[in-house]
């Protein structure tokens, strides 16, 4: 399976991604190419809807250094619990490549999921780990950190997110993007196959 990362305003982006039943040797090579993707394109979180997969995992890495591999990690099926404090920092998304606003997210939360090796996690995150997992478990629900922005800072953005639906547009019309019914119809295929 040859991933790569869609940008927006592709469907996917926007799709509830379901939760996945089992782990194989092909979700292994997925998530192997996922952090080779998020590497390359200078990234330290990605999730699966990014790489137009319906499933419920993404990946991260808050060293952003493929030398750390320590320091990667892989969540299945994950749930936010509870959450502390308020804090802003400045984000970005590999999906809007060049956009970034700040955005307020909890300082503090814990995670619950699955590893790889079907482990069960349970974690108290907080500082810029906190941060890339809510704005990760926000693309498995659809959500983009531009949604989150305040209105004077989406106004600022919003030339440069126009610039990207054109360019889908103009991709879509030259047909080399399939059409949302085709998107939806892969997806259902992909989410009966782990779901």
């Amino acid at each position: 399976m040859d991933l790569t990362i869609i940008h927006y305003p592709h469907p996917t982006l926007r799709h509830v991604s379901k939760p996945l039943k089992r782990v194989d040797a092909e979700l292994h090579d997925m998530v192997q190419r996922m952090f080779e993707l998020m590497y390359q394109h200078e990234g330290v979180g990605l999730a699966a809807n990014q790489v137009d997969l319906p499933y419920r995992l993404f990946i991260a890495n808050p060293t952003g250094d493929s030398e750390q591999s320590d320091a990667e990690y892989a969540f299945i099926n994950p749930v936010l619990r509870g959450g502390k404090g308020q804090v802003e920092g400045e984000e970005g998304c590999l999906s809007i490549p060049g956009v970034n606003g700040p955005v307020v997210r909890k300082e503090k939360i814990t995670i619950e999921a699955y590893s790889l090796a079907g482990e069960q996690i349970t974690a108290e995150l907080d500082g810029i780990f906190a941060r890339i997992v809510q704005h990760e478990v926000d693309h498995l629900d659809g959500t983009l950190f531009v949604d989150r922005l305040a209105p004077t800072q989406m106004a600022e953005v919003r030339g440069l997110l126009e610039e990207f639906e054109i360019d889908f547009q103009s991709k879509r019309q030259r047909d080399e993007l399939p059409s949302d019914q085709q998107i939806v119809a892969r997806l259902e295929k992909l989410e009966a196959l782990r779901t």
